[in-house]
C-alpha cells in the first residue's frame, strides 16, 4: 500500500526527512497552496509569491526524478483548504493510510498534524547542523542559554574555521571589526536578482488577483525561485560580495538597500539551499585568500550560530514562549509600520524597503524598526506578527527568538543578556537616515528632539528595577542619573507626549 509523503513550501530540498525514507516506486508526494496558509497571516504577496513559484518548480523536478507527485494550486475547484484536508483527499484518492512528514517548522501546524485522522509520522528536519538532541544537550543544567557558547560548541562539532582545537586566527568571533559605519559607495551591484519565467509569471498573477489587499508590493519581483538560481545567487555574494560583508554588516544607507549582505535568508528557509553548502561555499573562499577572516566567521556565525541558535530554542522552549511578555508591553502598533506617514526617517526608510522588497538586513530590524518597538512599548505579540507578515524569509521558528527574544525581550532574558536598546546616536553613527531626517539626532528635548532619544530614557526609567543591576547598563543609569532634575522630567513628559500622539494616530 502506498503512503502520502508531504512537503510543505519550506521544505523544497530534495534530500528532506520523509524523502529520503519514502519509496519512490510506490509512495504518492503531496503538496498542496492552501488558503489555511495564506490567510493565517497576511502575509507579504512577495513572501507568498515565493514560495508558491519555488513549489511548483520543485513538484516539477520531484516529477522528473520519478516520483509521483499531487500537487494542488490554490485556485483548483477541489482544494480543500488546508493541509490536513488535503491530506485527507489525496488519502482517499490513493487508498493510503499513512502519512510521512518531514516535521514542520510551526506548532499551529505541527498540532494540525497531529489532530489528523490519518496516521501522520512526523520525521524530524535534518537540514540543520543540529538535531534537537544535541540543542537540547547543550542547554541542559545551564544558568543560561548565549548564543556566543552554541556557536563556539558548533564550530568544534563542525570544524569550520577551526585550527585543531582552537579558533582560526585565535579569537571566536570578530564582531570588534564588524561595525564599521557606512562607506562613502558600494563597490558592487548588491544582491543576484531574477527576471521570472512563465511559471513565476502565472503565480504573480495568481497572488495579484488572490492578495492585492496584503501588505507588499507585488512587482517587481526578482528572487530566485529554484536550485539552480539560488546557488548562483550563492556564488555571485561569495565572489562579490563576502570580501566586505564583515567590515559593513551593521551598516545602512539610503539607496543601497544589500549594501554587502546576501539575501539567501529566503532561499535557505525554503530549501533551495542547505546551511551545509552556504557555510562551505564561505570557508572555501577564506581557504583560497578570496575573503577576510573577519568576513567569512561574521557570515558563518549567522548560519551556523544564530540560525541554528533560534531554531534550536524554538523548539526547546515550545508553543508558550510565542505568549510571553516579560515587561508587560501593550501598546498597539502604530500605523507606520503598514505604510501610514511617519517623520522617522530611519522607520520610514526600513519600513518601505521592507514593503517593496519583503525584506531588510538584520540592522534594520533589530536597531531600527525592533529597537523603536522595544523602546515604544508595543506589544511584543504584534510586533512579532508583523515580523512574520512582511519578510520573505520570516518563519515561526525563525522569528519566535528573535522577535520574543532578542528585539523585544519579551522572552526575560533568555537569548538577550540586555535589551537592545539606543539612542538615536547609534542609528546616527551606522548609517546616513538623520542627514534627511525631520527630527534632529543631536537634540534630547524641545521641538524636533529625535524619538529615540526621548524614548530610549523613558523605557530605562520605567524598567529602572529590572535593569539597573544588569552590569551591562549600570553606565546608562548612571548617566541618567547625573542628568538635571529638569531634564529628567523633561524627557518623561515629552516621550509621553510623543506616545500619546502615535498612539492617536497622529503623525509622528
Amino acid at each position: 500500500m502506498s503512503r502520502i509523503v508531504l512537503v510543505l513550501g519550506d521544505q523544497l530540498t530534495p534530500g528532506m526527512a520523509a524523502l529520503k525514507q519514502a519509496d519512490k516506486a510506490r509512495d504518492v508526494v503531496v503538496m498542496a497552496e492552501v488558503a489555511a496558509e495564506t490567510d493565517c497571516i497576511a502575509h507579504h504577496s512577495k513572501k507568498i509569491a515565493l514560495i508558491f513559484a519555488a513549489m511548483r518548480k520543485f513538484a516539477r523536478r520531484l516529477a522528473e526524478d520519478g516520483w509521483t507527485v499531487r500537487y494542488s494550486q490554490l485556485d483548483d475547484t477541489d482544494n480543500a483548504g488546508s493541509i490536513p484536508g488535503e491530506l485527507l483527499r489525496r488519502a482517499e484518492e490513493t487508498g493510503a493510510s499513512e502519512v510521512l512528514a518531514t516535521e514542520p517548522g510551526d506548532w499551529r501546524l505541527i498540532e494540525a498534524l497531529q489532530d489528523c485522522p490519518l496516521k501522520v509520522r512526523m520525521i524530524e528536519d535534518d537540514r540543520f547542523f543540529a538535531t534537537h538532541e544535541t540543542f537540547e544537550g547543550w542547554a541542559e543544567g545551564r544558568k543560561s542559554l548565549r548564543m556566543e557558547y552554541f556557536y563556539r560548541e558548533m564550530r568544534r562539532k563542525t570544524g569550520y574555521l577551526m585550527d585543531g582545537d582552537a579558533p582560526e586566527g585565535g579569537q571566536w568571533n570578530y564582531d570588534s571589526e564588524n561595525r564599521k559605519p557606512p562607506p562613502d559607495g558600494i563597490d558592487h551591484g548588491g544582491a543576484m536578482m531574477f527576471t521570472p519565467d512563465e511559471t513565476v509569471e502565472e503565480v504573480l498573477d495568481l497572488v495579484e488577483a488572490r492578495f492585492s489587499g496584503n501588505f507588499g508590493e507585488l512587482r517587481p519581483f526578482a528572487y530566485a525561485t529554484d536550485t539552480t538560481q539560488a546557488r548562483r545567487a550563492l556564488t555571485h555574494f561569495i565572489k562579490n560580495a563576502l570580501p566586505r560583508f564583515g567590515d559593513y554588516q551593521d551598516a545602512m544607507l539610503r539607496g543601497e538597500r544589500h549594501l554587502y549582505h546576501s539575501v539567501l535568508s529566503p532561499y535557505l528557509n525554503i530549501g533551495l539551499l542547505t546551511p551545509r553548502e552556504v557555510c562551505d561555499a564561505a570557508a572555501q573562499a577564506y581557504a583560497e585568500g578570496a575573503a577576510p577572516l573577519n568576513a567569512v566567521e561574521g557570515f558563518i556565525r549567522q548560519i551556523l550560530g544564530w540560525r541554528e541558535y533560534v531554531r534550536g530554542m524554538y523548539y526547546l522552549q515550545g508553543p508558550d514562549y510565542l505568549r510571553r511578555n516579560a515587561l508587560n508591553h501593550q501598546r498597539k502598533l502604530p500605523g507606520f509600520f503598514w505604510g501610514a506617514e511617519t517623520r522617522m526617517a530611519c522607520v520610514a526608510h526600513a519600513v518601505d524597503q521592507t514593503r517593496e522588497d519583503g525584506y531588510a538586513h538584520h540592522i534594520q530590524r533589530l536597531m531600527v524598526t525592533g529597537n523603536f518597538s522595544l523602546i515604544a512599548g508595543l506589544n511584543p505579540q504584534q510586533v512579532h506578527e508583523w515580523y512574520l507578515a512582511s519578510y520573505v524569509d520570516a518563519f515561526d521558528w525563525v522569528m519566535a527568538a528573535n522577535t520574543i527574544g532578542m528585539t523585544q525581550f519579551a522572552d526575560g532574558g533568555l537569548v538577550a543578556s540586555k535589551p537592545y536598546v539606543s539612542s538615536g546616536n547609534y542609528i546616527d553613527r551606522m548609517s546616513d537616515y538623520c542627514k534627511a531626517c525631520h527630527y534632529s539626532v543631536k537634540a534630547r528635548t524641545g521641538e524636533g528632539a529625535c524619538p529615540f532619544n526621548l524614548l530610549y530614557w523613558h523605557f530605562l526609567n520605567r524598567h529602572r528595577d529590572r535593569f539597573e543591576n544588569n552590569p551591562r547598563m549600570g553606565n546608562m543609569y548612571r548617566t541618567w542619573d547625573r542628568m538635571d532634575e529638569t531634564r529628567r522630567s523633561t524627557v518623561l513628559r515629552e516621550a509621553e507626549a510623543f506616545l500619546d500622539r502615535m498612539s492617536a494616530g497622529k503623525t509622528v
